[in-house]
């Protein structure tokens, strides 16, 4: 491989940032201060899905749902990204930029996986039951749905399929903060550091839930950026 290839490589983006403990629970402050996002007909009808299948309260259980489902709009613009990459692989300059998209995509994806195996190993503790139709099947059917949907809004509409993302991860950044404020107890909880090589180790289970629900908010903000982006394989002005 050449010097020049290295340097021209995307490099993977560091992921959101991790927080100290007095940031952490800044952060939680600032979420529930801040208004939610005022969601389309898409994101409530989602919404309410969960809520009928699983019920109104916050649990960890139906946080490792959402997670599963979390991690399919990334996957549908990974999939768009590559196919644009296919199709404009004769005009390198532009390539290069939807590559550079299509890293960065991954990288949020990776992290909502991380999220996930972080849930399920806190259920798995605390030996939870998760009956297959509710938390295996009904979770596929909304996972494959939702990413049908994300790959069609972003062919069709690009700002439309981030627009529901970012509400889907604003929905997100409140119930972990919520849920951290309904359990006070988690403050004396440790973390049990299962994935901390790879996400980091946390003072209690309260900061862990907190630093997923800031990895939402970064999301959500790299959502609403790429609103005005220039869509995959199109040409910046």
């Amino acid at each position: 491989m050449t010097t020049t290839a290295l340097i021209d490589r995307p490099q993977a983006p560091a992921g959101p940032p991790k927080l100290t403990p007095v940031e952490l629970r800044a952060a939680q402050g600032q979420t529930l201060d801040a208004p939610r996002m005022r969601c389309g007909f898409l994101a409530r009808a989602l919404f309410k899905m969960t809520d009928l299948a699983y019920g109104r309260e916050r649990s960890i259980v139906k946080f490792a749902m959402l997670e599963y489902i979390a991690r399919v709009p990334y996957q549908a613009w990974e999939r768009i990204g590559y196919l644009a990459m296919a199709r404009h692989r004769r005009r390198s300059a532009l390539a290069r930029r939807v590559f550079e998209r299509v890293v960065q995509t991954r990288a949020e994806q990776d992290n909502e996986q991380w999220h996930l195996l972080i849930l399920q190993d806190l259920v798995q503790r605390r030996g939870l039951r998760q009956p297959f139709v509710r938390y295996r099947l009904a979770p596929w059917l909304m996972a494959f749905c939702f990413y049908h949907v994300s790959w069609l809004l972003l062919v069709i509409r690009p700002e439309a399929s981030y627009r529901l993302n970012a509400e889907f991860e604003d929905h997100a950044e409140h119930e972990y903060m919520a849920y951290v404020a309904e359990h006070p107890e988690l403050a004396g909880q440790p973390d049990p550091g299962t994935y901390a090589a790879e996400y980091g180790r946390y003072e209690s289970l309260a900061d862990l839930y907190r630093q997923i629900g800031h990895d939402e908010r970064m999301h959500k903000l790299d959502s609403l950026a790429s609103m005005s982006a220039p869509r995959f394989g199109q040409t910046r002005p």
